[in-house]
């Protein structure tokens, strides 16, 4: 229902964030004009606030003293800004004919309605597939999201892989160069449920990090349930009063399970922090796709960068290293600093094979490998794993 008498009085910290949320997933440049719209539904139950692009649906349900109930829109990404101006009152909205009149304290603004004639309508969330722990999703899903891929030509590498059978659930994510790969708990609706799902990335790290904030004891997925899971080709997901749902992508994720090696020639057991700012100095002299190369010894692991053009850097780290020889091995900085920023323990793990061939990246776990009889070391077990493939060095 529409009203040309909607008003309704709000506290603007309750108003500011939930415009703010529902705002950041409206496009800057929408294929339609109405697809940048806020769309205020104001009821005896206070207010929901929505947008929708086609891609991505945001709801949020916030109380508040509603006067005269109905349903308005305007500028999303506008109010947004204006409301995080206000300063902390009551926020008055009050539709006059084409134009909503929003009053805060002294502040003033009026805004021009936008007609819902041609809104779409919004998805509904697919039912709820089962419920994992926020700060666990969020911190799973910054992991693998590093390796996400950004070109849209190639959408099987934009997104994070979600599969799950009974409790156990592992998310994925790979651009060719880097591959991260979480293993997380979740409680399923039923024991029997099995998820294969396509994610993009960048959409599942905005929701995780913004649900997470909201705190909570648990976030709901909604993908359906039995043999209905993903047949909507939604991913949704819920909170006490927010939810959101993202079309799923089209494509087949790659099987990368052959890229992860079961043991390794060599193993290193270095400190993070040190490590990350000796790879911030040392790639300073790098061009921006350069390399950096790490020689690895008892007790060392030598840095080093640049060349005749853009001058030499290198530096030292103390690590703990075991192998039959000394290694080479070259990476790129970036992918390497953004692998090291998502292991969340003090001390990272090495595993390697060749210098030419993918190294591994781990948490440091409770007991290091020893070598087998033929001198190799397996791998450890771990619920998070960032594979990295090496930069050619040069004969």
């Amino acid at each position: 229902m529409e009203s040309e008498q909607v008003s309704f009085r709000v506290a603007k910290d309750d108003l500011g964030d939930a415009v703010a949320w529902v705002a950041r997933n409206l496009p800057s440049k929408p294929t339609q004009p109405v697809l940048r719209a806020m769309v205020i539904t104001a009821d005896d139950d206070g207010l929901e606030l929505a947008g929708f692009d086609y891609e991505i649906s945001t709801r949020v349900r916030l109380s508040a003293e509603v006067m005269n109930p109905g349903r308005i829109a305007v500028a999303g990404k506008l109010i947004a800004e204006i409301v995080g101006s206000l300063p902390n009152k009551q926020v008055d909205m009050t539709v006059d004919g084409a134009k909503v009149l929003m009053t805060c304290g002294q502040a003033r603004f009026e805004l021009p309605l936008i007609p819902l004639d041609d809104y779409p309508q919004l998805p509904t969330l697919p039912e709820v597939t089962g419920t994992i722990d926020p700060r666990l999703f969020t911190e799973a899903v910054t992991q693998v999201a590093a390796a996400a891929g950004k070109d849209d030509t190639v959408p099987m590498l934009t997104g994070v892989n979600m599969k799950a059978t009974g409790k156990n659930m592992t998310l994925t994510a790979t651009d060719r160069f880097r591959l991260a790969l979480r293993n997380v708990e979740w409680n399923p609706s039923s024991e029997s449920v099995e998820v294969n799902l396509l994610i993009p990335a960048k959409t599942l790290l905005d929701n995780a990090r913004t649900l997470d904030a909201q705190g909570g004891d648990h976030i709901d997925f909604a993908v359906g349930t039995e043999d209905q899971v993903g047949r909507e080709g939604l991913f949704g997901i819920h909170t006490d009063n927010r939810e959101t749902t993202t079309r799923l992508l089209d494509a087949e994720f790659p099987n990368v399970q052959p890229l992860l090696p079961k043991s390794h020639t060599s193993m290193a057991l270095v400190e993070i922090a040190p490590l990350q700012e000796a790879i911030r100095r040392v790639s300073l002299v790098t061009d921006r796709n350069a390399q950096i190369r790490m020689q690895f010894s008892e007790g060392q692991v030598i840095l080093s960068a640049g060349g005749n053009d853009s001058g030499h850097a290198e530096e030292v780290v103390p690590c703990t290293f075991q192998g039959r020889e000394e290694l080479l091995i070259a990476f790129n900085p970036g992918y390497l600093k953004d692998g090291l920023a998502v292991v969340n323990t003090q001390r990272v793990v090495f595993g390697f094979t060749e210098p030419s061939r993918p190294a591994i990246m781990i948490p440091e776990p409770e007991e290091m490998p020893q070598a087998n009889e033929e001198g190799e070391f397996p791998t450890p077990d771990s619920y998070f794993t960032y594979l990295l493939m090496p930069v050619r060095l040069p004969n």
